[in-house]
């Protein structure tokens, strides 16, 4: 037979589901409490970086992507078309003034060359030739108008001795005209001879002159092709260091095609690129600078290019220090172009959070262990700062450091 349990035993029974239970909802709390503590968003100090706004003058610039290239780079071409038959060095040898290079395969060239040579030399015979040619014909022209002009005397003398036999009475009239007429056709022969002999010495002239100036055109020609053929010796034409050079023996070249660069290595220039929306702010004469990791190098804007290619403009940076030992062909820098000077305003560090002028997120230090995102107003920027419009007053604490992951969070914890 069952007996009624005692009213205290139920109520200790009772007390203890109630501990029990509530120990465990305890715990369950104090569990839930730890993980959203540990959920909370939070940055080590250490993994971010900050800037202190203050007041101060920001030189403006816009960003460029440069290369550092050597000052001095010339492309030797083949002259003609031809093959290697032999390379005397290598990418990447020093080379002097007249240093062999290459050698190409010249036997046709040359062959044409003497040809040339040898029909030189009957031009130059036939010039001659008609040089004679011209003197003896001429020369034969000048004898025939002195005949003539020594027959006309004598028609004259014949001319007087029967006026004066008529003026006599021992000659006729009829012998006088016939003098007369004698006279007068002469001294027309004569006078056309002499307008022949001239004319004709215009002539010779002439053709003397055109012919000359053909030899002339001629040996300009061989000279070109003498030139040609030297050039085709492949030398340094300057002290520099060989960059590059076509080795491969058998090789077939097209005239004009690149052969070997030879380069200054000792003197460095940047080719820089920019948006053509800042073509404006570009200029041959302005100001740059260029940063390879820490080194900051001055230089000048000595070339622009007139026209924007594929939505860039290029230009050159002659550098003030062009031998620094940072520098290197083919070094990918950035650059800034300097163009304007603004004083006195507020200011933080640049970094990788700036892309350009307008409105930002930024996290600033709102307590010793907080952060909080705040919206600012950014302007214009140099490679070291970057203009604060509004937003951030003087003496605040602006993360700059990549805070990308942390584009959803408004508060963290700085630990």
């Amino acid at each position: 037979m069952d007996r009624e349990i005692p009213k205290e035993v139920r109520q200790k029974e009772r007390n203890k589901k109630i501990m029990k239970y509530g120990g465990i909802g305890a715990g369950i709390i104090v569990c839930m409490a730890v993980l959203i503590s540990l959920m909370q968003s939070s940055v080590k100090r250490r993994d971010i970086v900050f800037s202190t706004v203050d007041n101060g003058t920001i030189e403006v610039s816009v960003s460029a992507s440069g290369k550092v290239v050597p000052a001095f780079e010339e492309i030797i071409n083949s002259p003609i078309n031809s093959r290697i038959i032999e390379a005397y060095r290598k990418g990447g040898d020093s080379v002097d003034v007249g240093t062999p290079i290459l050698k190409l395969d010249l036997q046709s060239t040359e062959t044409a060359y003497k040809k040339l040579l040898d029909e030189e030399q009957m031009r130059r015979y036939q010039l001659e030739q008609l040089k004679i040619t011209n003197e003896t014909q001429l020369s034969n022209m000048a004898m025939n108008v002195k005949v003539s002009a020594m027959e006309l005397n004598r028609k004259e003398v014949e001319l007087r001795n029967e006026r004066y036999l008529d003026s006599i009475g021992s000659g006729t009239t009829d012998k006088v005209r016939q003098a007369e007429l004698a006279y007068n056709k002469g001294k027309l022969e004569l006078e056309q001879l002499r307008q022949q002999y001239e004319n004709e010495k215009k002539v010779k002239a002439a053709d003397l002159k055109v012919k000359e100036l053909e030899f002339n055109i001629f040996s300009k020609g061989l000279a070109e092709m003498k030139r040609t053929l030297d050039d085709a010796q492949i030398r340094s034409p300057r002290k520099a260091i060989l960059t590059f050079v076509e080795t491969q023996v058998g090789t077939q070249v097209s005239q004009g095609q690149q052969i070997a660069i030879i380069s200054d290595l000792s003197h460095f220039k940047v080719e820089g690129e920019i948006a053509d929306t800042y073509g404006d702010r570009v200029a041959a004469g302005g100001k740059a600078i260029v940063k390879m990791g820490s080194e900051k190098l001055e230089g000048t804007i000595s070339s622009v290019t007139p026209l924007s290619k594929n939505g860039v403009i290029s230009f050159t940076v002659q550098l003030a220090d062009d031998s620094h030992k940072r520098l290197r062909s083919g070094l990918k820098t950035d650059v800034y172009v300097m163009n304007a000077v603004k004083e006195d305003v507020m200011r933080i560090a640049n970094a990788s959070y700036y892309v350009g002028r307008g409105d930002y997120e930024l996290f600033v230090l709102d307590s010793e262990n907080e952060i909080v995102k705040r919206k600012v107003k950014l302007g214009d920027s140099n490679f070291e700062y970057v203009e604060v419009i509004s937003g951030l007053q003087p003496g605040d604490q602006v993360v700059v450091s990549d805070m990308s992951s942390y584009k959803n969070k408004n508060k963290l914890k700085v630990e």
